[in-house]
This record gives C-alpha cells, sequence and structure tokens, in this order.
C-alpha cells in the first residue's frame, strides 16, 4: 500500500474501475495521493504489479463486512448422539425417535449408538439383537433420513449414523 509499494512501474487502475495501464509507481502514487486516496496492490505476483487508486479503510471495512455477512449465512451442521439400548421398548424407542426426527428436521445429522453390555450371555444375543434395531430404526426414519454410516463390526459400540433427506 502506497509507499510499501517496491515496483519501478506498475499497472494502475482507478477508483472506477479503468485500466489507466502501465506507469511509473511514483506517478501512481502521486495520481492517488491527488485523489485523496490509497495506492493498494491488487496482485504482487504479475510481471508488473497491479495496483488499484482505492480508499483502503472503506475497503477493508467492506471486506470485514462482506465475510461477517458469509460466516451469518454459513448452515453450520452438527452431529447429535442418541443412545438406545439393544433391547429397547417399543414405547421408548418412539420417544427416542422423536428427538431423532427434531434433529433431523432441523438439518443435523444423527449418531444412534447402542452400547452391548453386560455377561457374555447378554452381550451374544445384543449382538444379534442391534442389527434388527438398526433395520427397524431406518424402517421407522424411512424418507425423513438417509443412512450415511455404519461402525465396524468389531467396535463394542455399535452405531450408525443418519444424515437428514436432501429436499
Amino acid at each position: 500500500m502506497n509507499n510499501k509499494i517496491f515496483a519501478k512501474s506498475v499497472q494502475v487502475i482507478n477508483f472506477d474501475g479503468q485500466n489507466m495501464g502501465v506507469m511509473p509507481t511514483s506517478e501512481a502514487l502521486e495520481l492517488a495521493m491527488n485523489a485523496g486516496l490509497d495506492l493498494v496492490e491488487i496482485n504482487a505476483n504479475n510481471e508488473v504489479p497491479i495496483v488499484k487508486i482505492m480508499d483502503y479503510g472503506k475497503f477493508k471495512y467492506e471486506q470485514k463486512k462482506r465475510a461477517s455477512e458469509a460466516k451469518k449465512n454459513q448452515k453450520n451442521v452438527g452431529l447429535r448422539d442418541v443412545w438406545v439400548k439393544p433391547f429397547i421398548e417399543e414405547n421408548d424407542l418412539k420417544i427416542k425417535m422423536k428427538k431423532v426426527f427434531e434433529f433431523l428436521n432441523d438439518g443435523d445429522k444423527v449418531k444412534i449408538s447402542v452400547m452391548t453390555k453386560g455377561n457374555k450371555r447378554v452381550l451374544g444375543q445384543g449382538r444379534d439383537a442391534v442389527p434388527e434395531l438398526f433395520a427397524h430404526i431406518m424402517e421407522i426414519i424411512g424418507d425423513a433420513g438417509t443412512l450415511e454410516s455404519k461402525s465396524k463390526p468389531d467396535e463394542r459400540t455399535k452405531s450408525i449414523i443418519v444424515a437428514p433427506a436432501k429436499k
């Protein structure tokens, strides 16, 4: 910016956006000072750097405003957890599914996890029940969500991730 531009000649764009051509840096700086504006280096990578005559403070303000506006409009997709037991009763599952539908309608992904714990007999029965439970859950979810991924078969905690359905 201004005196920090060390190139001997620069390509100048005036404050209206018109190309004024290549000229010595000192002449471009003088044009900017006469207009009461700053000489800002836009692209220093070219053989002849490109500079623009503009109000640098206003430029930085507008750039910050645009960045904050983009941040506001950005949708942050979260991952929500719902835990169920392998032998969950139908009514309890309906209550859990209400929460899952809320999360999916908000646009969040949902991780539905089943922890199998207990003695070997319960673990054995739990392992067999989990795939059936996940199939039943996906049947309940239907068109509201799509299965995105499943946990590895050797993990103790089994889980599936359901993403909201595309509209």
